[in-house]
C-alpha cells in the first residue's frame, strides 16, 4: 500500500480503514448491546436472569478464546483470508442466534458468534497497523478507537431502540445486511497477503492456546460472576480463578521453557519497557472505562429513578467525548509522541472521575453530563496514543502477538473494572445507591491514578524518520548502536539492515533503542520468523 511523503491518509489506506471498522463494529455492539434485552429474553424464552446471562457470557468467553489463535493464524494463512473466514463465522453466529428457539440454543449461537469476533477484533488492529506503517499508527488508531470506545456505549442504545418496536431476534438479525456489505466490500478492498514458504512452515503452539486462551477465559469467567453475584469468596469465582492461575502459570512455563516450536505468544515481549507500559496503560484503561459504563447507569436508575432506556442514553456524552478526542490526540501522537498527551489526558479523566465522587441524588444533569464527556476526553487522549506507541515501537512480526496481548488483557481489565465497582458498590453503598457511586467513582480515581504513574514510561518525541537512514544496529554483534540524546525515542529500523545484521527478517516496522547498550537476548530454541524477531526487539529495548 502506498505510503504518501508528508504522511497523510492516501486514498486506498482510507477504505481500508473504512472497511475494516465496517466488519469490527458489528462485535463490539454485540458485546454490550445484549445488556438492553435481558428481561424480554428471559421473559420470551420463559427462563431464569440467571440463564439469560449466559448469552452475554458465552459470547465473551469464546471471543477470548480465540484471540490468541490469530497470532498464529494470521502469518500462516494470511490477513485477509483470516479477515474474511471470521465474518463469515460471525455471520453464520448471528443467523443462527436470531433463529434460535430456546435459551440453550441461543447461547450455542452465540458461541459461535464469539469465535468470530474474537478473530475480527485483534485482526482491526493487526491490519490497521500494518497497513499505516509506524509514522501514521496515531492517526489510524486514533479513527479505530472511535469505533472501539462508542460501540460499548451505543451498544445498550441501539439495542434500546430496537427493542421499542421490533423483536430481539432483530438485535442479531440486523448484522446480516451489515456483514454482507462488509464481506463483499472486503474481498474488493483488503489486500492479498500471501504467506510465505517459512510462515507456511511454522508449526502451530498447540500447547500454548490449550493453556492461554482457556486462562484467560477462565480469568474472565471468575470476573463475570464476581461482578454478577457482588462477591468473591463464593465458589463459582475462586473455582474459574484456581483454573486461572494454573493455566496461565503452566503457559508461563510452558512459553520461556526450551522449545521446538515458538511460542503462540513470547513473554520476552514484557521486558520491553514501552510494550509493558502501553499494555498496562491498555488494561486500566479498560477498567476504568468499563467501570463507569457499569456504575453510570446504576446511578442514573437507582439515585435519579430513571428507566434503563434514559440511562443508556445519558451515557452518550461520554462515547462523544471520547469519539471526539481519539482522533485528534492520535493524529497528534504521530508527532509529539504517547507520553505528554496520556498523560493530560490521564489526569482531565482522573480530575472527572473525582467530581462523580460529589455526585448526589439531586446534582443537576447537566453537570454529571458535562463531566461524563470531559472523562470520556480524558479516556480517549489516554487510548488511540497507547495503542499508536504499541504499534509504533513494535517490529511487523511481532505485531500479531501484540495485538493478542493487548486485547487480552483490555478485556481482563474491563472484567476487573466490572467485577471490583458490582462488589464496591454492594459493600460500600450497603442499600444508598449514592454512596455505593461515589465509592465506585473513587475505585476509578484510583486506577487512573495507577495509569498516570504507567504513563511515565511510554515513549516520549519520536525521533524524525529519514528516508535513507544508517542502520541502527551493529554489523558486527546485532546489538543496538547508541542511540544518544533522549532515553527513550521511537525510530524506524529497516528491515533489510536487520536482516544482514542477521537479526532476523521482518522486524522492519519499527522498534524502541535506549542509550544504553543491552546485552544480546538469548533462545534455547531454533529460530523462527517470529521468535527471532522477538529476540531482536528485546535487545533493542531491554530496560
Amino acid at each position: 500500500m502506498a505510503h504518501t511523503s508528508d504522511g497523510r491518509l492516501d486514498p486506498a489506506l482510507r477504505r481500508l480503514i473504512g472497511v475494516i471498522l465496517l466488519g469490527g463494529i458489528m462485535g463490539i455492539l454485540d458485546t454490550s448491546m445484549i445488556a438492553a434485552a435481558a428481561d424480554t429474553l428471559a421473559r420470551d424464552l420463559d427462563t431464569s436472569l440467571a440463564t439469560v446471562s449466559w448469552v452475554s457470557t458465552s459470547y465473551l468467553l469464546a471471543l477470548t478464546v480465540s484471540i490468541p489463535v490469530t497470532t498464529w493464524a494470521v502469518d500462516r494463512f494470511g490477513g485477509r483470508r483470516l479477515w474474511l473466514t471470521g465474518l463469515v463465522v460471525f455471520l453464520a453466529g448471528s443467523i443462527g442466534s436470531g433463529l434460535a428457539w430456546d435459551a440453550p440454543s441461543l447461547i450455542v449461537f452465540r458461541v459461535v458468534q464469539g469465535l468470530g469476533a474474537g478473530l475480527l477484533d485483534p485482526l482491526m488492529l493487526t491490519l490497521l497497523a500494518r497497513a499505516s506503517g509506524p509514522e501514521r499508527a496515531g492517526r489510524v488508531m486514533g479513527l479505530m478507537g472511535v469505533v472501539g470506545s462508542s460501540g460499548p456505549v451505543l451498544g445498550p442504545v441501539v439495542g434500546g431502540v430496537i427493542l421499542q418496536g421490533l423483536s430481539w431476534r432483530w438485535m442479531f438479525l440486523v448484522n446480516i445486511p451489515i456483514g454482507l456489505v462488509a464481506l463483499v466490500l472486503a474481498l474488493r478492498t483488503v489486500p492479498k497477503d500471501a504467506p510465505g514458504p517459512e510462515a507456511r512452515a511454522a508449526r502451530l503452539d498447540v500447547t500454548g492456546i490449550a493453556l492461554i486462551g482457556p486462562g484467560v477465559a477462565a480469568g474472565v469467567l471468575a470476573l463475570s460472576q464476581a461482578a454478577e453475584r457482588a462477591a468473591f469468596a463464593v465458589w463459582q469465582v475462586l473455582v474459574p480463578l484456581a483454573a486461572a492461575v494454573l493455566l496461565l502459570g503452566g503457559y508461563a512455563v510452558h512459553a520461556l521453557g526450551a522449545r521446538r516450536t515458538a511460542p503462540l505468544i513470547d513473554l520476552r515481549l514484557f521486558t520491553r519497557r514501552s510494550f509493558s507500559a502501553s499494555v498496562t496503560v491498555g488494561a486500566l484503561v479498560g477498567l476504568a472505562t468499563f467501570a463507569f459504563l457499569f456504575a453510570l447507569p446504576l446511578y442514573y436508575q437507582q439515585a435519579r429513578g430513571h428507566g434503563a432506556f434514559a440511562s443508556a442514553l445519558l451515557l452518550a456524552p461520554l462515547g462523544v467525548g471520547s469519539a471526539l478526542s481519539m482522533p485528534l490526540t492520535g493524529r497528534l501522537s504521530d508527532r509529539l509522541g504517547s507520553r505528554p498527551l496520556v498523560l493530560a489526558g490521564g489526569a482531565v479523566a482522573a480530575l472527572s472521575a473525582l467530581a462523580f465522587t460529589r455526585a448526589g441524588a439531586d446534582t443537576p444533569e447537566a453537570l454529571t453530563a458535562l463531566a461524563a464527556f470531559t472523562l470520556g476526553i480524558g479516556l480517549g487522549s489516554v487510548g488511540a496514543p497507547t495503542i499508536a506507541s504499541l504499534y509504533r515501537t513494535l517490529p511487523s512480526a511481532l505485531v500479531p502477538q501484540g495485538s493478542s496481548v493487548l486485547y487480552m488483557l483490555n478485556q481482563l481489565g474491563a472484567s476487573v473494572g466490572i467485577a471490583t465497582v458490582a462488589l464496591v458498590v454492594q459493600t460500600a453503598g450497603d442499600g444508598d445507591a449514592v454512596r455505593g457511586f461515589r465509592a465506585a467513582s473513587w475505585t476509578v480515581v484510583i486506577a487512573l491514578v495507577v495509569t498516570l504513574a504507567a504513563a511515565t514510561q511510554l515513549p516520549g518525541r519520536p525521533e524524525p524518520r529519514e528516508e535513507a537512514a544508517a542502520p541502527t544496529t551493529a554489523p558486527d554483534t546485532g546489538t543496538p548502536a547508541e542511540a544518544g540524546g533522549d532515553a527513550e525515542v521511537e525510530v524506524e529500523v529497516d528491515a533489510e539492515a536487520r536482516a544482514g545484521a542477521g537479526a532476523g527478517a521482518g522486524a522492519g516496522a519499527g522498534a524502541e533503542t535506549d542509550a544504553s547498550d543491552a546485552p544480546p537476548a538469548e533462545t534455547a530454541r531454533p529460530a523462527s520468523t517470529t521468535s527471532t524477531a522477538t529476540a531482536a526487539a528485546t535487545q533493542g529495548d531491554k530496560q
